[in-house]
């Protein structure tokens, strides 16, 4: 078995996930989709499953970037592609600015 603890951002609480080590094997290659990238602690946990197992990563997709935060930066240092479908540069004075 394979485990990681991810922080929930939005609940503040931390989650164990887990996957048998017959799902995961040095010969996948994993693409992980994900909805919001925030501070990447989803996608850390998954690096760091993939790590476990000796699989590839051919890359991280989500739907919305926070830009503001710094999940992207983080997940480029680990090595990852990164990749979203629409990236929010800021959030403030009730305003939604798209990059």
């Amino acid at each position: 078995m394979l485990t990681t603890v991810v922080h929930s951002f939005t609940k503040d609480r931390d989650y164990t996930v887990c996957i048998s080590n017959n799902f995961l094997t040095p010969n996948d290659h994993i693409l992980f989709i994900d909805d919001f990238l925030a501070f990447g602690n989803a996608a850390l946990g998954m690096l760091d499953l993939v790590k476990q197992s000796g699989c590839t990563l051919a890359g991280m997709g989500f739907i919305i970037e926070k830009a503001f935060q710094d999940g992207r930066k983080i997940l480029e240092e680990q090595g990852a592609r990164v990749e979203s479908l629409a990236i929010v540069d800021d959030l403030s004075d009730c305003k939604i600015m798209v990059r």
